[in-house]
């Protein structure tokens, strides 16, 4: 019988939020500590969640820096639509070496039952290289607190399998 990978200490988990208005003070960041609660909920550890704005280069920025502490999850929140600013996808696809395009599809999928707006969702999910281990799964979701609640549902039993198969595990 296979065992499940242990996540305590080896995986060190971290939230991003992208927006401009929580990065200036001018609005309280929801999204980013309800992920955190709903990690920890899943027995996913996890640090307070980051607040960066919105932009290419702060979202490459931060993710960068996720992988260069050794992060083996990275959630972002926010940046996902098609305002001008939205540029979380933009910001994280150079970082991927592989895409996993399932997992924002089911959540588009998910989420489009009872918000038919959630179609207009670029998040994007993938793998990307990260220092001292075999990668990170990195995953845009959006940045309402239900649209994180959900990703995080459909995330927190894949974790260990992804995680699982990057160091090496069998199928």
């Amino acid at each position: 019988m296979k065992t499940q990978p242990k996540l305590g200490a080896s995986l060190h988990a971290v939230v991003i939020t992208v927006s401009d208005r929580s990065a200036r003070g001018e609005r309280e960041d929801q999204s980013g500590p309800a992920a955190v609660d709903a990690l920890a909920d899943a027995g996913i550890p996890c640090g307070p969640a980051r607040v960066v704005p919105d932009g290419v280069e702060s979202v490459s920025g931060a993710i960068a820096a996720a992988l260069g502490d050794g992060s083996r999850l990275i959630i972002t929140t926010g940046g996902t639509g098609v305002a001008p600013r939205d540029l979380t996808p933009e910001g994280t696809r150079p970082l991927l070496r592989t895409l996993l395009p399932g997992i924002s599809e089911r959540m588009r999928q998910v989420n489009a039952a009872t918000i038919p707006t959630a179609v207009l969702s670029r998040g994007i999910a993938g793998i990307a290289d990260s220092v001292g281990n075999r990668g990170a799964l990195v995953v845009n979701l959006p940045g309402s607190v239900g649209g994180v609640l959900d990703g995080v549902t459909l995330l927190a039993p894949l974790v260990r399998h992804v995680i699982d198969q990057l160091d090496g595990g069998d199928h």
